[in-house]
């Protein structure tokens, strides 16, 4: 069966070589796909077996969240609200998410997350990246591994989020342990191993363990850093051939030079910030640099409690000096330049049929009118 999405006011696919400027939008413009791949882009009246009428709406590529932890159980509102009225973040309610999930059970776990997955998919997002984080031992690391890998491909082992209570001042200890016994669990279930790089949580010499295990066992590597604080997250990401590294709060110029000499993509997270009280990136200054980008929602119960993509593009046009054009890009092209993806942020022949049509005529609605649910319709 072949579908073509018709009548569509606005495309953007991401594809300079099919439209106008960086974004090559295409206007009065379908989209056919078969086989799970679009096979053309062109004007308005293409012929298929099915057909979706956008009746004059922007469409655009499905987004790419690379950055959650959507395998969880219980609710932080309290200390959500708590730090609304003052409360500063120290990333210690990790621990309170890992008792809950270590005691929830898989049925339970699956149900969450499967609520979490169409939510989601309704708020746009067709390739989404999720990591484990939340059980801190060997069983658990690996149980919620699994269950991530029922829901997306991109999976992500993040043993080295925080220190369990029961290692509390053996660190070293417990990074034998995540890159032993934890890995070998865990690494079926992943593409991907990550690390939490800040104070209170793992140091630069930690981090480098983790990512050089995972590689040794054949994982891709990323990375959090500079969220609380300057550190040496960045640098240590682009010296490991990180393909991204997340939070990018705190930069110095060297490490924007960094980053602007390297493949290693800068994902913010700018939910976070305004879940967190944290000042948000400057996100044009690392534009400017020649940096790789990505937006990401970093969805967990703590610090980023959403799925809307849509929202983070209004953030960091508002408050990271991102243009609306930039945003939307690093939502869509530049997740996937962080999950080392060319098949998906992008519509173009033999790139993924996933597409979003927008209730509005313009990708530039999803920051002008913030909060507003425009997602018509999300084709995957």
């Amino acid at each position: 069966m072949t579908l073509v999405v018709d009548r569509i006011g606005l495309l953007v696919t991401n594809d300079p070589a099919l439209g106008e400027g960086p974004l090559g939008i295409v206007r009065d413009a379908s989209v056919v796909v078969a086989g799970g791949q679009v096979v053309s882009v062109g004007p308005a009246g293409q012929v298929a077996d099915q057909r979706v009428d956008a009746d004059g709406a922007c469409v655009l590529p499905g987004f790419v969240d690379s950055h959650t932890h959507l395998v969880f159980a219980g609710d932080r509102a309290e200390e959500f609200t708590a730090r609304m009225a003052g409360r500063p973040y120290d990333g210690g309610g990790i621990r309170v998410t890992t008792g809950a999930t270590r005691t929830a059970s898989d049925e339970a776990l699956r149900s969450l997350t499967a609520d979490r997955i169409a939510e989601v998919r309704s708020a746009g997002t067709t390739t989404v990246e999720v990591k484990s984080g939340y059980g801190l031992n060997v069983d658990d690391e690996a149980r919620c591994l699994r269950l991530a890998s029922e829901v997306t491909d991109e999976t992500t082992f993040l043993g080295a989020h925080l220190l369990p209570k029961e290692y509390e001042g053996r660190a070293d200890d417990y990074i034998d342990l995540v890159c032993g016994p934890m890995l070998e669990a865990c690494a079926p279930h992943s593409r991907w191993i990550d690390a939490f790089c800040e104070e209170g949580a793992f140091d630069e010499d930690q981090c480098r363990t983790v990512l050089d295990a995972g590689r040794a066992a054949g994982l891709g590597l990323r990375l959090h850093g500079n969220q609380l604080g300057h550190g040496p997250g960045v640098q240590l990401a682009v010296e490991s051939g990180c393909a991204s590294v997340d939070h990018c709060t705190y930069l110095t110029d060297a490490d924007v030079e960094a980053l602007a000499g390297s493949e290693t993509v800068a994902t913010f997270l700018p939910a976070t910030d305004f879940s967190t009280r944290q000042p948000y990136p400057d996100a044009r200054r690392v534009v400017d640099a020649g940096a790789t980008v990505a937006l990401a929602t970093n969805c967990n119960p703590g610090s980023s409690y959403t799925t809307s993509m849509s929202f983070c593009i209004a953030l960091a046009v508002r408050d990271m000096g991102m243009t609306i054009d930039e945003a939307v890009q690093a939502a869509t092209l530049g997740g996937a330049a962080a999950l080392r993806r060319t098949d998906v942020g992008r519509i173009t022949p033999g790139s993924a049929g996933h597409l979003v049509i927008l209730d509005a005529p313009s990708h530039h609605h999803l920051a002008y009118r913030p909060g507003v649910p425009l997602i018509r319709q999300t084709i995957c």
